[in-house]
């Protein structure tokens, strides 16, 4: 049987290449000693054939076979479109 692959939500801050976008995915952790809230953000470049993503949007990606040296995502819909 097949695995889940990764389902992520993050924004897009750049889309400045051809047919790849840069998302930046948000998630919160409690720091191990001191138990703060830390807000952790990193970033995965996600393949997105049509080009449709702009500077700003709301995305959902997914896990993916290798695409390119640095792209192991692909854009599976967009949520929320930039003001």
């Amino acid at each position: 049987m097949r695995e889940q692959r990764k389902r992520l939500i993050g924004v897009v801050t750049s889309d400045k290449m051809d047919k790849t976008v840069v998302v930046a995915v948000t998630t919160t952790k409690r720091h191990p000693k001191y138990g703060k809230v830390m807000r952790l953000v990193k970033k995965y470049k996600a393949h997105d054939e049509a080009n449709e993503c702009r500077l700003g949007d709301r995305v959902q990606i997914i896990e993916s076979k290798p695409i390119s040296r640095h792209k192991r995502f692909a854009v599976v819909s967009i949520l929320d479109r930039a003001k």
